[in-house]
């Protein structure tokens, strides 16, 4: 039996302290970030220097707001965000900014996967 998690399609598993956690960005949670903060695709743009990068609120929410996506009551969620130290903060961005890409881009994982296969075999002569 394995007790590890697996994200769902779209999703991430991340650890923030000892344990681990789902994070799945959802439609319903995209639009919560969106009415508090600023539309995900500029959030986004702020990951690679095209735009403002998030804040550590920003961050936070976001991920909270994955968290539920994920499975999570938003109390809960709240209280493992809020748990975290201003130490874990370039952390959080890391997973906030893996979150986002995986929920834009579900399949990367999978094709980077297929096409380190496919070249890692030998080439028949």
């Amino acid at each position: 039996m394995s007790i590890t998690a697996e994200a769902p399609r779209g999703g991430v598993v991340e650890y923030i302290g000892d344990t681990s956690y789902v994070f799945l960005l959802r439609n319903r949670e995209i639009e919560r970030f969106e009415d508090k903060h600023r539309g995900i695709f500029d959030a986004w743009d702020g990951f690679f220097g095209r735009g403002k990068k998030l804040n550590s609120k920003e961050v936070r929410d976001l991920l909270a707001l994955a968290l539920v996506g994920g499975g999570m009551k938003d109390s809960d969620a709240d209280q493992v965000i809020n748990s975290a130290t201003p130490a874990d903060l370039l952390r959080l961005y890391q997973i906030a900014q893996a979150t986002i890409g995986m929920a834009f881009m579900p399949d990367a994982l999978d094709e980077a996967s297929k096409k380190k296969t496919i070249t890692d075999q030998p080439q028949s002569d």
